[in-house]
């Protein structure tokens, strides 16, 4: 399922939104991200709780439900503060898979969106928020 919102609004936090209802960002653990001219997305193992329609029981040892999710923003004019995958901090899981921590904070602003993690402060001028849980 995607939900795409062009947001007007002078300033937000991504709590607020319906689309994001029984999502934990700050729970959520970034997975990589892309960028292109005009598009930025990160892939995410998306937290989950009851409240949310993508809810479903954790699997053994989990704390939460948590599913495969890409958070894009699409249309946009510039990204400033992002830093490259490769010069970011991860972690390494036992199973060898890897995360770049977790998203701090998402905020809709006038201009477009601030988003903070371990990739940086990123500021995006402009755009559409996209989210996205695979099923």
């Amino acid at each position: 399922m995607s939900i795409n919102k062009l947001l007007y609004v002078n300033e937000m936090d991504w709590r607020q939104l319906e689309e994001f209802k029984g999502i934990d960002l700050n729970d959520s653990f970034v997975l990589g991200w892309k960028q292109s001219l005009n598009e930025l997305s990160f892939e995410l193992e998306a937290s989950i709780w009851p409240e949310s329609i993508f809810y479903e029981a954790p699997k053994a040892n989990e704390y939460t439900c948590y599913r495969k999710a890409t958070l894009s923003f699409s249309e946009i004019k510039s990204v400033v503060g992002l830093i490259s995958i490769e010069s970011s901090r991860y972690s390494s899981d036992p199973d060898g898979s890897i995360d770049y921590g977790n998203i701090d904070s998402l905020d809709i602003t006038e201009n477009g969106f601030n988003v903070v993690g371990d990739f940086g402060e990123v500021m995006i001028t402009g755009g559409v928020l996209s989210f996205e849980i695979h099923i």
